[in-house]
């Protein structure tokens, strides 16, 4: 599938500043990326770290646990291999395209 295509697909319904996260994944070099999602976007959560890994050629973990707002983190420094970067989904407005 080509990317324009893909990221279309994705953000049919809303803005999730994909190429935001693909320049900053970049742009910090990091190597493994935790994806972490609501409940409401968790059927999209693989096609979306699909993307982002043909895009930035980073590793993406899907973190799919229960969340209660950006003061809702995963406990990553136990987690092996390291972390480089947490992708948080969620529990902001979405710009809902019209």
């Amino acid at each position: 599938m080509k990317m324009a295509k893909a990221r279309y697909k994705i953000q049919s319904n809303y803005d999730l500043e994909l190429d935001k996260i693909i320049y900053n994944i970049k742009k910090q070099k990091a190597k493994l990326v935790c994806l972490q999602f609501p409940r409401g976007l968790a059927n999209k959560s693989i096609e979306i770290a699909d993307f982002i890994e043909q895009e930035s050629k980073a590793k993406c973990l899907i973190w799919i646990g229960p969340t209660f707002g950006a003061c809702d983190l995963p406990f990553l420094d136990k987690l092996k291999p390291k972390v480089d970067l947490l992708i948080h989904f969620g529990h902001s407005e979405y710009k809902i395209k019209k």
